[in-house]
């Protein structure tokens, strides 16, 4: 997922003085969570590609951080109950199926440290489908602001520091998804608060 702006806040120090410290910020986003074994699939293919092209320098992702986002809800510099409100009623009143996802090209995307990635080259229409309902219910539930117009599923690995990767296929890495979470992180912070998950209809 693309990097976000951070937010500054000003705390008092000792004796009174104010002082700029780093606030944390809060980031709410609808995901695809990998089971255990498309996880580990994926934990092998980052290890083949970190073999394969060291020259590009990657600052590899933790697997348990692995996900593929479907809306990203913003960065915050506190927990909004109000867009998580919003969130949970676009979930509820979503109806989508469960799908075959096959991941088998990796490639980066641009930017100051380019998004080393995996994607299919082929994207499944139940994706595509899910992807355009949750959006048209997350506005109908006020929660709009955020919406991007077009959708590149993929799955985050890395971020090269060291030039980009042109489209490379690999050896197809299958995820059955059979369920939508939100999410909520703090960034700079390793662990994932699953705030809610939904099963799709199979």
């Amino acid at each position: 997922m693309p990097s976000r702006p951070t937010f500054d806040a000003q705390q008092l120090d000792l004796l009174g003085g104010a002082q700029s410290a780093p606030a944390e910020v809060h980031r709410l986003f609808f995901a695809l969570m990998p089971d255990e074994v498309t996880r580990n699939s994926l934990s092998r293919t980052a290890d083949a590609l970190k073999a394969g092209h060291a020259a590009l320098r990657t600052r590899w992702i933790a697997p348990e951080r692995y996900h593929a986002t479907v809306h990203f809800l913003g960065d915050h510099p506190m927990l909004r109950q109000d867009v998580i409100q919003g969130a949970k009623a676009a979930g509820d009143a979503l109806v989508a199926s469960s799908f075959d996802w096959s991941l088998d090209l990796a490639s980066t995307f641009r930017g100051r440290e380019p998004p080393l990635i995996l994607r299919g080259s082929i994207v499944p229409d139940a994706l595509q489908q899910l992807w355009q309902n949750l959006r048209e219910k997350l506005i109908r539930a006020g929660q709009g602001a955020q919406m991007e117009r077009t959708f590149t599923p993929h799955v985050t690995l890395g971020y090269s520091r060291g030039g980009m990767l042109e489209p490379t296929p690999i050896e197809p890495v299958p995820w059955r998804v059979e369920r939508l979470a939100l999410i909520h992180s703090v960034v700079g912070q390793k662990d994932y608060e699953v705030l809610q998950r939904w099963e799709l209809a199979r």
